[in-house]
């Protein structure tokens, strides 16, 4: 079974941290791009971080750099998503997808699809 696991979510106050995991079964990260998007209430998904595990290339959106970390360890097939110095406009339930990635853009599918999805964890931050 292929799945993607999303953990970590809660409930943070403005300026802490919070650790989001995104641990994948049934396949492996090497040929993958895994990304973290988060989708807010009345806004459309956008993109965070983005990782190529087989190298460890990483990718930031503008509005989260500086203050988010994405890692992966291989050996546990997970990617993790450290978001420090948190803001309650990082407010929003956080999603990982493994595909493979543009060249150019690091949260867009080279073969036009996304082709695993986790669940979903909420992240809150309260001001």
């Amino acid at each position: 079974e292929v799945q993607l696991q999303a953990s970590g979510g809660g409930l943070v106050q403005a300026g802490g941290s919070l650790r989001l995991s995104c641990a994948a079964s049934g396949f492996t990260f090497d040929n993958y791009a895994i990304g973290w998007f988060r989708q807010a209430p009345g806004k459309e998904r956008e993109g965070v971080s983005c990782i190529t595990p087989s190298d460890g290339k990483t990718y930031y959106a503008d509005s989260v750099k500086g203050r988010f970390i994405i890692s992966s360890d291989n050996a546990k097939n997970t990617v993790y998503l450290q978001m420090n110095s948190l803001k309650p406009e990082d407010t929003a339930v956080y999603y990982c997808a493994a595909y493979f990635k543009d060249g150019a853009s690091p949260f867009v599918p080279r073969r036009g699809r996304y082709d695993y999805w986790g669940q979903g964890t909420l992240v809150t931050v309260s001001s």
